[in-house]
Protein backbone atom coordinates (compact mmCIF):
# COMPACT_ATOMS: atom_id res chain seq x y z
CA UNK A 1 0.00 0.00 0.00
CA UNK A 2 3.23 2.46 1.15
CA UNK A 3 4.92 2.06 -2.27
CA UNK A 4 1.68 2.44 -4.42
CA UNK A 5 1.03 5.38 -2.65
CA UNK A 6 4.92 6.33 -2.95
CA UNK A 7 4.16 5.78 -6.78
CA UNK A 8 1.23 8.08 -6.82
CA UNK A 9 2.98 10.87 -5.16
CA UNK A 10 5.88 10.19 -7.65
CA UNK A 11 3.50 10.51 -10.88
CA UNK A 12 1.96 13.91 -9.02
CA UNK A 13 5.46 15.57 -8.62
CA UNK A 14 6.37 14.38 -12.19
CA UNK A 15 3.21 16.26 -13.75
CA UNK A 16 3.38 19.17 -11.84
CA UNK A 17 7.08 19.83 -12.63
CA UNK A 18 6.13 19.46 -16.36
CA UNK A 19 3.60 21.91 -15.99
CA UNK A 20 5.84 24.38 -14.66
CA UNK A 21 8.47 23.71 -17.12
CA UNK A 22 5.36 24.37 -19.72
CA UNK A 23 4.71 27.62 -18.45
CA UNK A 24 8.00 28.71 -17.78
CA UNK A 25 9.46 28.04 -22.03
CA UNK A 26 8.37 30.25 -24.96
CA UNK A 27 9.07 28.86 -28.55
CA UNK A 28 9.25 31.58 -30.88
CA UNK A 29 9.28 29.95 -34.54
CA UNK A 30 10.88 31.29 -37.66
CA UNK A 31 8.37 33.06 -39.24
CA UNK A 32 7.21 34.93 -35.73
CA UNK A 33 7.96 37.22 -33.36
CA UNK A 34 7.02 36.72 -29.77
CA UNK A 35 6.11 39.35 -28.32
CA UNK A 36 6.75 39.02 -23.87
CA UNK A 37 4.22 41.11 -21.64
CA UNK A 38 4.39 41.65 -17.86
CA UNK A 39 1.00 43.05 -16.09
CA UNK A 40 0.17 44.19 -19.65
CA UNK A 41 3.41 45.99 -20.79
CA UNK A 42 5.37 45.20 -23.47
CA UNK A 43 9.42 44.42 -21.72
CA UNK A 44 11.02 42.53 -24.57
CA UNK A 45 10.46 41.47 -28.39
CA UNK A 46 11.87 38.11 -29.17
CA UNK A 47 12.99 37.78 -33.08
CA UNK A 48 15.31 34.77 -32.76
CA UNK A 49 13.78 31.63 -33.28
CA UNK A 50 14.30 28.84 -30.76
CA UNK A 51 13.22 28.45 -26.90
CA UNK A 52 13.17 31.14 -23.94
CA UNK A 53 12.04 31.46 -20.90
CA UNK A 54 8.91 33.46 -19.05
CA UNK A 55 8.09 34.21 -15.55
CA UNK A 56 5.29 32.08 -14.83
CA UNK A 57 1.78 33.95 -13.90
CA UNK A 58 3.70 37.03 -14.30
CA UNK A 59 4.28 37.11 -17.85
CA UNK A 60 2.61 36.24 -21.13
CA UNK A 61 3.95 35.85 -24.46
CA UNK A 62 1.70 36.65 -27.90
CA UNK A 63 2.91 35.69 -31.11
CA UNK A 64 2.63 37.61 -34.29
CA UNK A 65 3.91 37.04 -37.35
CA UNK A 66 7.16 37.59 -39.11
CA UNK A 67 6.43 36.90 -42.76
CA UNK A 68 5.38 38.45 -45.99
CA UNK A 69 1.45 39.03 -46.07
CA UNK A 70 -1.13 39.18 -48.15
CA UNK A 71 -4.25 41.63 -48.06
CA UNK A 72 -6.45 41.28 -50.79
CA UNK A 73 -8.72 44.16 -51.14
CA UNK A 74 -12.69 44.33 -51.74
CA UNK A 75 -13.32 45.23 -55.47
CA UNK A 76 -14.45 48.96 -55.65
CA UNK A 77 -15.55 51.77 -58.06
CA UNK A 78 -12.74 54.52 -58.89
CA UNK A 79 -13.71 57.71 -60.96
CA UNK A 80 -11.51 58.65 -63.10
CA UNK A 81 -10.43 62.47 -64.22
CA UNK A 82 -12.53 62.31 -67.04
CA UNK A 83 -15.37 60.86 -64.69
CA UNK A 84 -15.62 57.78 -66.23
CA UNK A 85 -16.15 54.76 -63.40
CA UNK A 86 -13.70 51.92 -63.34
CA UNK A 87 -13.84 48.99 -60.85
CA UNK A 88 -10.72 48.26 -59.31
CA UNK A 89 -9.39 44.99 -57.96
CA UNK A 90 -6.25 44.81 -55.71
CA UNK A 91 -4.15 43.19 -53.63
CA UNK A 92 -1.53 44.12 -50.98
CA UNK A 93 1.86 42.68 -49.86
CA UNK A 94 3.21 43.82 -46.29
CA UNK A 95 5.16 42.86 -43.23
CA UNK A 96 5.84 43.97 -39.90
CA UNK A 97 8.42 45.76 -39.76
CA UNK A 98 8.68 47.50 -36.32
CA UNK A 99 6.37 44.93 -33.81
CA UNK A 100 6.68 47.27 -30.86
CA UNK A 101 4.82 50.01 -32.91
CA UNK A 102 2.68 47.22 -34.13
CA UNK A 103 1.36 46.04 -30.64
CA UNK A 104 1.35 49.30 -29.57
CA UNK A 105 -0.89 51.00 -32.26
CA UNK A 106 -3.17 47.83 -33.60
CA UNK A 107 -3.20 45.75 -30.32
CA UNK A 108 -1.47 43.20 -32.48
CA UNK A 109 -4.84 42.26 -34.32
CA UNK A 110 -4.02 41.45 -38.08
CA UNK A 111 -7.65 42.34 -38.62
CA UNK A 112 -6.98 46.33 -37.41
CA UNK A 113 -3.54 46.27 -39.69
CA UNK A 114 -5.57 44.99 -42.44
CA UNK A 115 -8.33 47.68 -41.53
CA UNK A 116 -5.54 50.27 -41.73
CA UNK A 117 -3.83 48.93 -45.14
CA UNK A 118 -7.68 48.64 -46.63
CA UNK A 119 -8.26 52.02 -46.07
CA UNK A 120 -4.92 53.99 -46.90
CA UNK A 121 -4.31 51.85 -50.04
CA UNK A 122 -8.26 52.73 -51.40
CA UNK A 123 -7.83 56.31 -50.68
CA UNK A 124 -4.14 56.36 -52.28
CA UNK A 125 -5.75 54.00 -55.23
CA UNK A 126 -8.53 56.57 -55.29
CA UNK A 127 -6.28 59.81 -55.50
CA UNK A 128 -4.40 58.43 -57.97
CA UNK A 129 -7.19 57.29 -60.59
CA UNK A 130 -9.12 60.25 -60.01
CA UNK A 131 -5.85 62.41 -61.48
CA UNK A 132 -5.72 60.58 -64.52
CA UNK A 133 -7.91 60.28 -67.29
CA UNK A 134 -9.00 57.11 -68.54
CA UNK A 135 -6.44 56.32 -71.17
CA UNK A 136 -3.93 56.91 -68.52
CA UNK A 137 -4.81 54.81 -66.27
CA UNK A 138 -5.04 51.59 -68.92
CA UNK A 139 -1.41 52.52 -70.48
CA UNK A 140 -0.09 52.68 -66.59
CA UNK A 141 -1.17 48.92 -65.83
CA UNK A 142 2.64 48.33 -66.47
CA UNK A 143 3.88 49.61 -63.53
CA UNK A 144 3.56 53.22 -63.79
CA UNK A 145 -0.16 52.92 -61.84
CA UNK A 146 1.69 50.83 -58.91
CA UNK A 147 4.61 53.58 -58.46
CA UNK A 148 2.25 56.20 -58.53
CA UNK A 149 0.17 54.86 -55.78
CA UNK A 150 3.01 53.82 -53.54
CA UNK A 151 4.51 56.77 -54.08
CA UNK A 152 1.58 58.60 -52.88
CA UNK A 153 1.09 56.19 -49.82
CA UNK A 154 4.61 57.02 -48.63
CA UNK A 155 5.36 56.58 -45.07
CA UNK A 156 1.78 56.82 -44.21
CA UNK A 157 2.15 53.28 -42.49
CA UNK A 158 5.09 53.02 -40.64
CA UNK A 159 3.50 54.58 -37.69
CA UNK A 160 1.97 51.44 -37.30
CA UNK A 161 4.72 49.45 -37.74
CA UNK A 162 3.95 47.91 -41.59
CA UNK A 163 6.05 48.08 -44.25
CA UNK A 164 3.98 48.23 -47.61
CA UNK A 165 6.28 46.05 -49.88
CA UNK A 166 3.97 46.25 -53.22
CA UNK A 167 0.39 47.03 -54.12
CA UNK A 168 -0.30 45.07 -57.52
CA UNK A 169 -3.84 45.79 -59.51
CA UNK A 170 -5.06 42.49 -60.56
CA UNK A 171 -8.00 43.85 -62.66
CA UNK A 172 -9.40 47.70 -63.76
CA UNK A 173 -11.99 47.09 -66.35
CA UNK A 174 -15.00 49.27 -67.31
CA UNK A 175 -18.01 47.70 -65.61
CA UNK A 176 -21.04 47.12 -67.42
CA UNK A 177 -23.33 47.51 -64.18
CA UNK A 178 -21.06 48.85 -60.97
CA UNK A 179 -24.26 49.37 -58.47
CA UNK A 180 -23.97 46.22 -57.12
CA UNK A 181 -19.79 46.48 -56.60
CA UNK A 182 -20.19 49.49 -55.23
CA UNK A 183 -23.06 48.49 -52.66
CA UNK A 184 -21.18 45.17 -52.00
CA UNK A 185 -18.46 47.42 -50.85
CA UNK A 186 -20.53 50.04 -48.75
CA UNK A 187 -21.59 46.77 -46.73
CA UNK A 188 -18.31 45.74 -46.84
CA UNK A 189 -16.48 48.42 -45.40
CA UNK A 190 -19.38 48.95 -42.68
CA UNK A 191 -19.16 45.47 -41.22
CA UNK A 192 -14.88 46.14 -41.34
CA UNK A 193 -15.74 49.01 -39.29
CA UNK A 194 -17.83 47.51 -37.21
CA UNK A 195 -15.95 43.85 -36.95
CA UNK A 196 -12.92 46.51 -35.95
CA UNK A 197 -14.62 48.82 -33.36
CA UNK A 198 -15.77 45.61 -31.82
CA UNK A 199 -12.06 43.75 -31.60
CA UNK A 200 -10.38 47.07 -29.90
CA UNK A 201 -13.30 47.07 -27.75
CA UNK A 202 -12.87 43.91 -26.55
CA UNK A 203 -9.04 43.77 -26.69
CA UNK A 204 -9.31 47.03 -24.42
CA UNK A 205 -11.53 45.28 -21.93
CA UNK A 206 -9.12 42.31 -21.35
CA UNK A 207 -6.43 44.66 -21.27
CA UNK A 208 -8.46 46.63 -18.06
CA UNK A 209 -9.09 43.31 -16.63
CA UNK A 210 -5.43 41.80 -16.68
CA UNK A 211 -3.87 45.49 -15.03
CA UNK A 212 -6.51 45.34 -12.75
CA UNK A 213 -5.85 41.55 -11.94
CA UNK A 214 -2.26 42.24 -11.79
CA UNK A 215 -2.82 45.33 -9.47
CA UNK A 216 -4.71 43.32 -6.75
CA UNK A 217 -2.27 40.43 -7.16
CA UNK A 218 0.50 42.72 -6.31
CA UNK A 219 -1.52 45.01 -3.32
CA UNK A 220 -3.01 41.43 -1.66
CA UNK A 221 1.08 40.76 -1.98
CA UNK A 222 1.97 43.67 0.06
CA UNK A 223 -0.90 43.67 2.75
CA UNK A 224 0.04 39.94 3.54
CA UNK A 225 4.24 40.89 3.23
CA UNK A 226 3.16 43.40 6.11
CA UNK A 227 1.68 41.83 7.86
CA UNK A 228 3.88 38.87 8.45
CA UNK A 229 6.57 41.69 9.29
CA UNK A 230 3.81 42.99 12.37
CA UNK A 231 3.28 39.48 13.76
CA UNK A 232 6.55 38.74 13.66
CA UNK A 233 7.89 42.01 15.28
CA UNK A 234 4.82 41.59 17.83
CA UNK A 235 5.98 37.71 18.55
CA UNK A 236 9.93 38.75 18.90
CA UNK A 237 8.74 41.49 20.76
CA UNK A 238 7.12 39.37 23.62
CA UNK A 239 9.54 36.95 23.82
CA UNK A 240 12.01 39.80 24.82
CA UNK A 241 9.58 41.22 27.65
CA UNK A 242 9.09 37.74 28.59
CA UNK A 243 12.80 36.67 28.38
CA UNK A 244 13.90 39.90 30.63
CA UNK A 245 11.03 38.99 33.40
CA UNK A 246 12.47 35.70 33.48
CA UNK A 247 16.36 36.95 33.74
CA UNK A 248 15.19 38.79 37.20
CA UNK A 249 14.30 36.69 40.02
CA UNK A 250 12.85 39.63 41.94
CA UNK A 251 10.50 40.17 38.54
CA UNK A 252 10.10 36.42 38.11
CA UNK A 253 8.90 35.48 41.74
CA UNK A 254 6.39 38.63 41.11
CA UNK A 255 5.32 37.74 38.03
CA UNK A 256 4.54 34.59 39.26
CA UNK A 257 2.68 35.85 42.12
CA UNK A 258 0.97 37.84 40.06
CA UNK A 259 0.12 34.66 37.74
CA UNK A 260 -1.46 32.94 41.06
CA UNK A 261 -3.65 35.71 42.06
CA UNK A 262 -5.00 35.86 38.78
CA UNK A 263 -5.52 32.01 38.85
CA UNK A 264 -7.35 32.23 42.77
CA UNK A 265 -9.70 35.36 40.48
CA UNK A 266 -10.67 33.11 37.93
CA UNK A 267 -11.43 30.56 40.23
CA UNK A 268 -13.95 32.19 42.41
CA UNK A 269 -17.10 32.96 40.70
CA UNK A 270 -20.86 33.15 41.61
CA UNK A 271 -21.65 34.48 45.32
CA UNK A 272 -19.29 32.28 47.10
CA UNK A 273 -15.89 33.60 47.33
CA UNK A 274 -14.42 30.84 49.42
CA UNK A 275 -11.25 29.81 48.03
CA UNK A 276 -10.40 26.08 48.98
CA UNK A 277 -7.18 24.49 48.18
CA UNK A 278 -4.95 21.75 48.84
CA UNK A 279 -1.89 22.72 50.90
CA UNK A 280 0.12 20.68 48.03
CA UNK A 281 -1.09 23.01 45.20
CA UNK A 282 1.36 25.38 43.33
CA UNK A 283 -1.14 28.62 44.24
CA UNK A 284 -0.93 27.58 48.41
CA UNK A 285 2.64 26.85 47.65
CA UNK A 286 3.19 30.59 46.69
CA UNK A 287 1.04 31.99 49.35
CA UNK A 288 2.64 29.66 51.95
CA UNK A 289 5.64 31.23 50.87
CA UNK A 290 4.93 34.89 50.99
CA UNK A 291 3.52 34.14 54.35
CA UNK A 292 7.57 32.64 55.16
Amino acid sequence: MKKKFSVVISVLVILAALILIQGCLVVTYPNEYTIMKQFGRIVSIRKTPGLSMKIPLIQTAESIQNEVLLYDLAVSDVMTKDKKSMIADCFVLWEIEDPYKYTQTLSAQKSNAEFRIDTIVYNSLKNVISSLSQEEVISGRDGALTSAIMENIGDTLEQYGIRLLAVETKSLDLPDENKSAVYERMISERNNIAATYQAEGQEEAKEISNNTTAEIIVMQSQADAQAQEIIAKGEAEYMRILSETYNDPEKADFYLFLRALDAAKATMTGDNKTLIIDETSPIAQIFYFREQ
